[in-house]
């Protein structure tokens, strides 16, 4: 050992030092962390000052107004505060109706806010991202405005515009700070995010390519790399001036993935149906290879048009098999999903117009959006009914408490999980504001020395939030820790307020966590079996023609797959076997909706009419050898027909051939369903 190693001790384990790096980098945080909490900070102090100046009512909202806009990126913020304001003004103008209605009698009142609330919930359930949270807000907005000023009704207008004004400030900080202290854009940080989801789906095509089907399981880790960044493309919209068009580019994009996600496993699907490749064919695989490539737009322009060729060229001959078109049109799907791919990216790089605008819904299932704000609804009438009749002297602030964490958790992923993190949440920060208010200022009622105390709580209430195993927690230590801490001018030091105050909240934090695992609770197991019932009546509406348009068709899939694997439980083949179930729904679905709507294109050419009427009577009676054959009838119908019609049956005859193919495979599966006949 030298004599360095000597004086400065034994050296770490090299196991030990690993751990140690481990444990420091998962919890140290980054600076870009520092960076986000110091801009929460300094805008929360800036919205006190600026509150305590303008003499507002309750200015301790308006540092909550900027905690709960809170995030990272700046598109996400000024999406979320656009949709803050509108369900503020919304259930500002439906708590002075209430209380003009209802202000002489509390039951109705409170009867009227909680149908309200379920209602606001309800919508909320089906609306994404920053739209969900501003219809929920409409409803706990009325909570916060008329059960506050449930004693003095007549104090109700002043309290909402009291509520508009501070909103209005927070929100007008929190853009200030985002800009000021250059916040992170939200297209800067998506554009790596979809060049990697661009890289991932040109691997999985590869692998396609080189192994044949990769199956459910693949495809749906694929589909989990692509969904996250759905929120961030709409919010997107409202950073600059071309900030429509990058969000567009960046929807565009996200469809263009799951297009070619499905259109390559078609490929591999009908190739190895073939019992010999035609030259045709290898063509069509050596062009869907170099997609994989990433070439640029000139080769997919010139790969476009060459496999429109070889498309027309099989269904004039009229004799090629079926899987030949299938792997012809699919391969032409492949290249054109690569072109809006490409042109999305650009379009979110450098803002221009992008060549379309994709939709991307979300799925949900309407027992469990129903059961959630029955829930809600539920829970905040026990609680009302309860604490009417111990009469509590603070009842209607706990009441409004409970509202809003209620609201909050119906719109979240894991109710439980985030009703954990609310008790977890609102015990810290009443143990924080009791600290803050009782120990270090005491007395003192100088703003710098209030701003010096918060920014601790702050700080650790943001790191956490950025934690996704912590965000819960975190969020509600920044909402709430200013609400309990009740800065105001001159502070009150009432102590007896403020534990009543925490205990209540942490009351209605633990009514919550009890309200979400008795009441209307939705397992796994249950959200399974609504998912698989909405796919059963998309599917069954889809086979008579009312399918709708495949490119929304194909998003929406998605986002039910990517939420059906989530609910999958039980031994690895049972999940495997659900989740090709799942995928056999969709992958039917969508081959039989585009097949109607490729069918009324062609129904004006009147020689083609006994096939398509053929065609789509066997996607009724899901029946798999009408399929085949009316796709058949159609190739050879349309063989002396013009360029144009001859490319449509080909879209129109490889879905048929899907259709067919899915059913027979699936056919014991899908005969359980009572859809058709199968």
């Amino acid at each position: 050992m030298s004599e360095t190693s000597a004086a400065n001790g034994p050296a770490l384990p090299a196991p030990a030092l690993d751990r140690l790096l481990g444990f420091l980098d998962a919890w140290v945080p980054k600076p870009a962390a520092w960076a986000f909490a110091l801009r929460i900070w300094i805008a929360m102090m800036l919205a006190l000052a600026a509150a305590f100046w303008l003499q507002l009512d309750s200015a301790s909202s308006a540092a909550t107004c900027v905690a709960i806009l809170a995030q990272p990126k700046r598109g996400q913020a000024i999406s979320k505060a656009v949709y803050r304001l509108l369900g503020t003004l919304i259930g500002a103008a439906v708590s002075i109706v209430f209380m003009a209605l209802f202000g002489q009698d509390r039951v109705l009142l409170l009867v009227s806010f909680t149908t309200w609330l379920g209602l606001c919930v309800f919508t909320a359930q089906y609306l994404p991202d920053t739209r969900a949270y501003g219809a929920m807000l409409s409803g706990y907005t009325v909570a916060i405005i008329a059960l506050g000023q449930i004693d003095e009704p007549q104090g109700t207008f002043d309290a909402a515009v009291s509520r508009v004004a501070v909103i209005v400030l927070g929100i007008i900080v929190i853009t200030f700070i985002n800009d000021a202290l250059v916040s992170p854009s939200t297209w800067r940080t998506l554009l790596p995010q979809l060049r990697k989801a661009w890289d991932d789906t040109r691997a999985y095509a590869r692998e396609t390519l080189a192994n044949g089907d990769l199956g459910a399981s693949r495809t749906a880790a694929l589909i989990r790399t692509i969904a996250p960044m759905r929120p961030d493309a709409n919010a997107i919209a409202g950073e600059l001036d071309d900030g429509p068009w990058r969000a567009a580019g960046a929807r565009s994009c996200i469809a263009a993935f799951y297009v070619l996600a499905a259109a390559i496993r078609a490929v591999a699907a009908a190739a190895a149906c073939l019992p010999t490749r035609s030259p045709a064919v290898e063509e069509a695989l050596q062009i869907c290879h170099r997609v994989t490539e990433d070439p640029d737009s000139e080769t997919l322009e010139r790969d476009d048009e060459r496999l429109r060729a070889l498309i027309d060229d099989a269904i004039r001959d009229g004799d090629r098999p079926l899987d030949e078109v299938v792997v012809l049109q699919r391969a032409l799907d492949v290249v054109c999903a690569a072109a809006f791919a490409q042109d999305g990216m650009r379009a979110v790089a450098d803002g221009h117009r992008p060549l379309r605008d994709a939709t991307l819904p979300t799925h949900r299932d309407f027992p469990v959006a129903l059961r959630g704000a029955l829930r809600v609804a539920i829970g905040f009438a026990i609680t009302a009914a309860a604490f009417v009749a111990l009469g509590l002297p603070q009842a209607s602030f706990a009441l409004v408490q409970v509202a809003a964490t209620a609201a909050l958790s119906s719109t979240t992923p894991d109710p439980k999980k985030f009703a954990n993190g609310v008790v977890i949440g609102m015990t810290l920060a009443a143990t924080f504001a009791g600290i803050a208010r009782f120990v270090f200022l005491d007395g003192v009622q100088g703003f710098p020395m209030l701003a010096i105390v918060m920014a601790p709580v702050i700080f650790f209430g943001c790191f956490l939030s950025l934690n996704p195993k912590t965000f819960g927690i975190g969020f509600i230590v920044i909402v709430f820790f200013p609400v309990l801490l009740g800065p105001s001018n001159p502070q009150s030091y009432d102590a007896q307020s403020f534990l009543l105050n925490a205990f209540l909240v942490v009351v209605a934090a633990t009514i919550l966590s009890i309200v979400v695992r008795l009441v209307l609770p939705t397992t796994r197991e249950r959200q399974r079996v609504y998912a698989l019932d909405s796919a059963q009546r998309a599917l069954a509406d889809a086979l008579v023609g009312e399918g709708g348009d495949a490119t929304t068709r194909t998003s929406l899939n998605a986002d039910r797959l990517l939420q059906f694997a989530g609910y999958s439980s039980g031994s690895g083949a049972v999940r495997r076997a659900s989740l090709s179930h799942a995928f056999a729904l969709a992958r039917l679905e969508a081959a039989a909706a585009r097949a109607h709507a490729e069918l009324r294109r062609l129904w004006a050419v009147e020689p083609l009419r006994d096939a398509i009427q053929r065609a789509g009577a066997g996607l009724a009676a899901g029946d798999d050898r009408v399929l085949e054959t009316g796709a058949r009838d159609l190739i050879r119908a349309t063989s002396q027909q013009d360029r144009i019609v001859r490319l449509t049956t080909a879209r129109a005859a490889s879905d048929l051939v899907t259709a067919a193919r899915t059913i027979a495979r699936h056919r014991r599966f899908l005969r359980r369903l009572n859809i058709a006949r199968f």
